[in-house]
């Protein structure tokens, strides 16, 4: 049964500002750079048979700076397209609707949730089905927990009580025959 690490890209400015970031493609800032480079020394990419990636730059960047130059890039893998929230951080967003959570609301003018678990289960099958031991994803915050609970067969409403900080590094497995989170964040 293959193991799945999931990573989450390094710090932008957006992501130290707080703010939903899809489809703008944001450099990494030093400090993410950094977390990547860190990232390179405790990954090997020869332990990988499956490399993938996001196609938006911080991800690829992240990916690169780690020593993983020939992961593959999965449209799949792109982050949660906020739409009209583009931008925003939460705090203005819950100023117009005080009730709105990514993981249960409507995303006006972006992508919903069973959009987004489509995709991502579509990643997650690739994986559980490639026959190799170990896979790797780079890619965002929203899509990578939305991967894990699709791994797990949890409902997406759950993504809240999974937080991904920029630079981590999660373990998706097996406990025994059962799809489950060995590592978070770590």
């Amino acid at each position: 049964m293959t193991q799945l690490t999931i990573v989450r890209h390094g710090e932008t400015e957006w992501s130290r500002n707080g703010r939903y970031t899809s489809i703008t493609d944001l450099e990494l800032t030093d400090k993410g750079k950094e977390e990547a480079r860190r990232l390179g020394q405790r990954l090997d990419p020869a332990e990988y048979g499956i490399q993938l990636t996001s196609p938006r730059t911080r991800a690829r960047t992240t990916a690169a700076l780690a020593g993983f130059t020939a992961a593959e890039v999965d449209p799949d893998l792109a982050e949660w397209f906020y739409g009209d929230f583009e931008g925003r951080t939460t705090a203005q967003i819950l100023g117009v609707d005080p009730s709105w959570r990514i993981w249960t609301s409507h995303v006006p003018g972006g992508e919903q949730s069973a959009d987004v678990i489509a995709r991502l289960t579509r990643v997650v099958n690739r994986i559980r089905f490639s026959g190799v031991d170990k896979a790797i994803c780079f890619a965002h915050g929203h899509a990578l927990r939305t991967l894990a609970l699709c791994w797990i067969g949890l409902d997406v409403a759950y993504g809240g009580a999974f937080p991904l900080r920029t630079g981590g590094v999660s373990i998706l497995g097996y406990e025994k025959q059962t799809p489950a989170i060995l590592t978070w964040n770590s």
